[in-house]
């Protein structure tokens, strides 16, 4: 009987994710998540810099894992600690929604990646973002964040 159960809501939710992957998007939309996959791309290279020129100075997120919020001083901090001789050779990422307000936009979306640290050891992490993007001149920069990996 929960073996059933169990099987019941994996498909209930299963079947929510693809329809709200499934979804189309505006042309602004795209334009928006196109920003998203830029940013995590340079990202996935390695490049701290170039990421970081994704965020605004007035920036301020919160991970999952941290007490506080933080800002964009103290996350290029921890992003540079963290990717320090790492790589990440395979990731995903899947929008769920994409709300534009003006020069603003809320992105939520589901990553999954593979992280190698320079030992060769390889790691999973998955777990959800919403990015608050602000438009700036001719792309979108990140003014806040909220999310992490999954426990």
């Amino acid at each position: 009987m929960k073996g059933r159960l169990f099987l019941t809501i994996a498909l209930f939710l299963g079947l929510g994710l693809s329809s709200a992957f499934a979804q189309e998007w505006s042309p602004a939309q795209k334009e928006i998540w196109k920003n998203v996959t830029t940013y995590w791309g340079i990202m996935a290279n390695g490049d701290v810099a170039g990421f970081l020129e994704y965020f605004d100075a007035d920036y301020v997120g919160w991970d999952n894992g941290d007490v506080l919020p933080s800002n964009k001083e103290v996350t290029k901090k921890w992003v540079e600690f963290a990717y320090q001789g790492v790589k990440v050779p395979v990731y995903d990422i899947k929008p769920v929604a994409i709300k534009i307000h003006g020069e603003f936009a809320f992105v939520d979306y589901y990553y999954s990646m593979v992280k190698e640290n320079k030992d060769g050891k390889k790691s999973f992490e998955n777990g959800r973002w919403t990015d608050i993007l602000m438009k700036k001149g001719d792309k979108w920069v990140l003014i806040g964040d909220h999310g992490g990996k999954d426990k």
